[in-house]
């Protein structure tokens, strides 16, 4: 049976009346595996290209619409670009178009991370491998840098003074964030936790505080570790990327702390080097950043690993996007809400500069891995349109270059 076409501002009210959307489940599939495959740059960028290609040029959501997600995709926890894209799959075709869109977005880049963990396994000894993740390494704490950096502008105040004056609770969380993460060189959820409610007793305390208120295939890959693992290491793997991606908020990147503190400080899973290698990872694949879960997942527990950190990491943010959905409206007037999402986003980026501090501290060994990270940093200032893949190519090749020379 034909779809029948809608007037691209028609509201999701008239919709349900019976006006069909312009585009199958099908279409909405498709594209999202294309985004998954070919999106590259990040949560900002990947935000950008939906609203520029389904609102903008194909009209299936209309500028309310992609706003609404939008908005509940920076309130709730767990990676803001495929939050966002779960949203607009529930537009039209509710759970199922969540579920689909959500999948569809996520799966070329866990495919190519996983590649990616295998090759790694296999050539991660050799010299040339080494000279490669020499270069882009240094890369990665520029890019990452860069991205705290504007993640701070955006997520605490623009760095003026007047900002600064207004945002002054904001910016002391932010501070605390850094301090106690360089210290102690781990993340602490009840830090953010408490962040979050003393921001919102503090800018927007909710009514009710207010005096008036009340298997056989796979042993074939055994040699390249794809089925190794153990069942207590996918347990606590399950419980730990459960646990952030129901309690990180922001962009992909503001993950890296989180993971930082267990994978490398508290459980030992992975060297530093490695972990750095995996965010390496995340940025010279097109899709969510947060997908470096599969690669460390595959590191630690083959396959298996890849597939529960995956899972564990996404299925937070899958159940905040979709079971607010249908009653965001009113949610997103909330204002104790919001205010407890602000002061917790203030505190995570603070530990994600602190993640960065301690990362550099290691991964920048000598004068030319921190020429590599500081001119990654002058590409993306004074370069606008150019893409971290870019720089990650570009570093690589230089540390090859340069191993070969000393």
């Amino acid at each position: 049976m034909k779809l029948q076409t809608r007037n691209p501002a028609t509201s999701l009210a008239e919709q349900e009346k019976g006006i069909a959307p312009v585009y199958s489940l099908r279409d909405l599939v498709i594209y999202f595996l294309r985004l998954g495959s070919l999106g590259f740059g990040g949560p900002v960028a990947l935000v950008g290209y939906m609203h520029r290609d389904l609102v903008e040029q194909k009209k299936w959501i209309t500028e309310e619409e992609y706003k609404e997600g939008l908005a509940l995709a920076q309130l709730a926890p767990g990676p803001l670009a495929a939050q966002l894209g779960i949203y607009l799959g529930f537009v039209h075709y509710r759970v199922v178009g969540a579920t689909l869109a959500g999948l569809a977005f996520v799966l070329p880049s866990f495919v190519m991370v996983v590649v990616l963990g295998i090759c790694y396994r296999l050539f991660g000894g050799l010299p040339w491998m080494q000279a490669v993740f020499y270069g882009v390494g240094a890369a990665v704490i520029g890019i990452i840098a860069m991205s705290a950096y504007k993640l701070t502008v955006k997520s605490v105040s623009k760095l003026q003074v007047n900002a600064i004056k207004t945002n002054w609770l904001l910016w002391i969380l932010y501070l605390t964030g850094i301090v106690v993460t360089v210290v102690t060189q781990s993340e602490n959820i009840l830090l953010f936790v408490f962040a979050g409610l003393l921001y919102m007793l503090v800018k927007t305390p909710p009514q009710w505080l207010s005096r008036d208120a009340r298997l056989s295939s796979f042993f074939l890959l055994t040699g390249i570790n794809f089925w190794d693992f153990q069942t207590d290491t996918l347990w606590k793997i399950a419980v730990f990327f459960l646990k952030a991606g129901a309690f990180v908020f922001g962009s992909g990147l503001a993950i890296v702390p989180f993971l930082h503190g267990g994978v490398v400080t508290e459980y030992h899973w992975l060297s530093e080097q490695q972990f750095v290698d995996a965010v390496a990872v995340a940025m010279i694949t097109p899709g969510p950043v947060v997908i470096t879960v599969g690669f460390i997942g595959y590191l630690v527990a083959g396959f298996p690993g890849a597939a529960v950190a995956a899972l564990a990491t996404f299925l937070p943010c899958y159940l905040f996007t979709i079971l607010p959905a249908p009653y965001f409206k009113k949610i997103a007037r909330n204002k104790p809400v919001k205010g407890f999402v602000d002061g917790i986003t203030a505190t995570v980026v603070g530990a994600l500069v602190g993640a960065v501090i301690i990362i550099a501290t290691r991964s920048i060994t000598d004068i030319a891995t921190a020429i590599i990270a500081i001119v990654a940093v002058l590409s993306l200032i004074y370069f606008k349109k150019i893409q971290e893949p870019i720089i990650i190519l570009v570093a690589a090749v230089i540390g090859v270059v340069l191993k070969m020379l000393l």
